[in-house]
């Protein structure tokens, strides 16, 4: 029964991660065409909030595609997408200045990001090999006892997605409130501008939520269904 319950809320789950990315973009069109007072771009606006702090060894450059911003600590480089770049909205603002604050968490040694570097080799990996050792794992269980290590070794492995996507939850949030706090400072943005960026990073926040709910939810299924190869 319960394995049932954990599959309808897997589902579920999949249709909130959906609807939570189809938020993001239509909250993203709605006020990407409502430019700001203080005409800045999205680029520009990061390259002064990365200067304010002191990163001007950080660059900034265009990457393809819709809202793919994001930051790399290992060539400290801050990607801004096509939609995002030369955009004036306090939208595109909003996620550039997240992005910026994730730089920010990078040079200030945030532990939570440090962390989640730490484990994208280990994730990576993981993710690629948890699937083989369960199913591997469940058919050599016919055969011998060893079956359900290995069964064991692919849960753990799984464990790891499930590690990586709530060890990121922070270091989204903290990165949203700096970019909101860093907007403020600066002294160019309205009321309305901060609450557009807000509304932005709000919704894209609750994609990392669904993610993690979704891979929680997994990691239960995969438990019971390792669980009942001994049964």
């Amino acid at each position: 029964m319960i394995e049932y319950v954990l599959y309808v809320l897997f589902l579920l789950s999949l249709l909130i991660a959906l609807i939570a990315q189809i938020r993001v973009k239509t909250t993203f069109n709605r006020y990407s065409k409502q430019a700001t007072a203080s005409g800045l771009t999205a680029a520009q606006v990061a390259r002064m909030l990365l200067d304010r702090e002191g990163l001007e060894n950080v660059q900034i450059c265009r990457v393809g595609g819709k809202l793919t911003d994001h930051y790399d600590p290992r060539c400290e480089t801050l990607f801004l997408s096509d939609s995002v770049h030369d955009n004036r909205s306090a939208a595109a603002i909003g996620v550039a200045a997240h992005e910026a604050g994730h730089a920010i968490q990078h040079a200030r040694d945030y532990l939570p990001l440090t962390f989640r570097s730490k484990l994208v080799p280990v994730t990576n990996f993981a993710s690629r090999a948890a699937w083989v050792f369960i199913i591997i794992g469940i058919i050599l269980y016919a055969l011998s006892e060893l079956g359900y290590a290995v069964a064991l070794v692919g849960l753990a492995l799984y464990s790891m997605t499930t590690l990586f996507q709530l060890v990121t939850l922070p270091c989204e949030f903290d990165a949203s409130g700096r970019a909101i706090r860093l907007m403020k400072d600066t002294g160019y943005f309205t009321r309305s501008d901060l609450s557009v960026a807000k509304k932005t990073l709000r919704a894209a926040a609750m994609t990392y939520v669904a993610a993690l709910f979704t891979s929680i939810l997994q990691l239960l299924r995969i438990f019971y269904m390792v669980r009942n190869v001994r049964r």
